[in-house]
């Protein structure tokens, strides 16, 4: 019988279909993500997850809902380091480092497990396989991240933007949620804006240059790839950096 996470089975959850590209997960690794899960917490939106500077912070698997990572600037603006989606292991850095070093919001209601210091070690202690699929899933946001700063100084507002909703895309094409036409997204362009280091109104221009030029349109909460193809090789999108390619351990 497969082990269950509310409706779901845990080989079903965004979590382990995540891992699942780096690992073929056996029913022990089933089992243990399965007691990773057992400390449920629902959060609203607005109401931070993490707090930069906290000690002894929880980490989160994300099962449902949207969250945003971020840093206050000493002038009150925020820049958003990330996106999180289901699937996304929130705050593994706090918890190995003491210290969070960021805060995380949700976006949207989150529904995420609690993931205590010592459920991790207890987990990893158990099965060393699901310790390396989890050094791969980090390795690969690290990967992410140094997209990111590639975007912020290098590419134009358009390429950027086009780069970014190829990678997010990508993201949730792992877990089940999107494909190659599109995804919803409940992203404003306000988050959008400090994501991309853009003002609202660039935001803006830049959206209806892409859809105007036949490549991406996003209204009411849906991206569209209108031209896949032409977008990808727009943004120079090579997404090797994700390493989706299946299973390297068997």
């Amino acid at each position: 019988m497969k082990e269950q996470i509310g409706d779901m089975s845990v080989q079903d959850s965004p979590f382990a279909r995540k891992l699942s590209a780096f690992v073929r997960l056996s029913k022990d690794d089933l089992l243990v993500i399965s007691d990773l899960y057992r400390r449920r917490r629902d959060f609203d939106v607005g109401s931070d997850m993490i707090h930069q500077g906290q000690t002894n912070q929880s980490a989160y698997v994300l099962a449902s809902g949207w969250a945003s990572s971020y840093k206050i600037l000493i002038d009150g603006t925020r820049q958003i380091v990330d996106f999180q989606i289901p699937g996304d292991f929130i705050g593994l850095r706090s918890v190995l480092f003491r210290t969070s070093d960021h805060n995380v919001e949700p976006i949207t209601p989150v529904q995420a497990s609690e993931v205590h210091q010592r459920d991790l070690l207890d987990a990893f202690t158990r099965t060393p396989r699901l310790a390396t699929a989890v050094l791969w899933a980090a390795s690969r946001d690290e990967a992410m991240v140094v997209e990111h700063l590639v975007d912020l100084g290098r590419r134009s507002a358009s390429v950027r933007m086009a780069h970014f909703f190829l990678e997010l895309g990508a993201r949730l094409r792992l877990v089940g949620m999107a494909n190659q036409t599109g995804f919803d997204c409940p992203l404003s362009q306000s988050l959008l804006a400090d994501a991309l280091g853009l003002s609202a109104v660039h935001v803006n221009r830049v959206l209806r240059e892409l859809r105007e030029a036949g490549m991406l349109t996003f209204q009411k909460g849906k991206v569209v790839y209108d031209n896949y193809e032409a977008l990808t090789e727009f943004a120079g999108f090579d997404r090797n950096y994700l390493d989706h390619n299946g299973p390297l351990l068997p």
